[in-house]
């Protein structure tokens, strides 16, 4: 009983932070899209510099690793169970557990946890630890804001990084497809009347996400 107490409530905690990851990638998507809608960069840097320097959204930041810490760490657990589990068989298999994209969660996991390690790298360690941006000038006139959106720029013009970007992209979407459906069931919100709507929302959540990060680059590299 015990056992299966620690399992429910490692879904649980698994799921309470997807959800909070999901809220994050929704954010982030808006504020990378200033960067088509606005060419001078401008707008990306201000909001960029403003979370970058303000203590809150920093406090906030620190919040945003754990959630990928906590979820990343009960996933692999979680894994690790079934496998454990698995020689026993069960009875009964939950239509979730059946789907293509349940079988390979942890997979989908590794490369985006591999994606996120040179993503951080590109972006974070630069900004953080190296200091490495150069100083955002416009019209001429140095602003004392890091060009953070000529970094992004800049990465989006080599082809290989886009293909690469690209196809992370679209394993997140595949990560993303189960994993919403997947996180209310484990919240016991699994209802004949609500769950179509969760799932058929949680499909549109991932095409609009997905399609929404593969246009970045895209854009980008074919208006160099």
């Amino acid at each position: 009983m015990s056992v299966m107490y620690s399992s429910i409530t490692k879904k649980i905690w698994m799921s309470l932070m997807g959800l909070f990851l999901m809220i994050f990638l929704v954010v982030h998507l808006g504020i990378n899209l200033l960067l088509l809608f606005d060419p001078t960069r401008e707008l990306f840097n201000e909001v960029a510099h403003f979370m970058g320097t303000n203590p809150v959204i920093q406090m906030f930041q620190w919040v945003l690793f754990a959630g990928f810490v906590i979820h990343m760490f009960l996933g692999v657990v979680l894994q690790i169970q079934n496998w454990i589990a698995r020689p026993k068989g069960y009875k009964v298999k939950a239509s979730s557990e059946e789907s293509v994209f349940s079988r390979y969660m942890i997979h989908t996991g590794i490369i985006i946890f591999v994606f996120l390690i040179i993503h951080f790298a590109n972006f974070f360690f630069k900004a953080k630890v190296f200091h490495s941006i150069p100083e955002f000038v416009l019209d001429g006139t140095p602003t004392g804001m890091e060009d953070m959106g000529i970094l992004v720029m800049k990465l989006f013009e080599l082809p290989e990084y886009v293909i690469g970007y690209i196809i992370a992209l679209l394993v997140l979407g595949f990560h993303l497809d189960h994993a919403f459906q997947s996180a209310f069931q484990s919240l016991g919100i699994n209802h004949r009347k609500y769950t179509p709507f969760i799932k058929g929302f949680g499909h549109f959540y991932t095409i609009v996400i997905t399609a929404g990060y593969i246009i970045i680059p895209l854009f980008i590299y074919f208006s160099k």
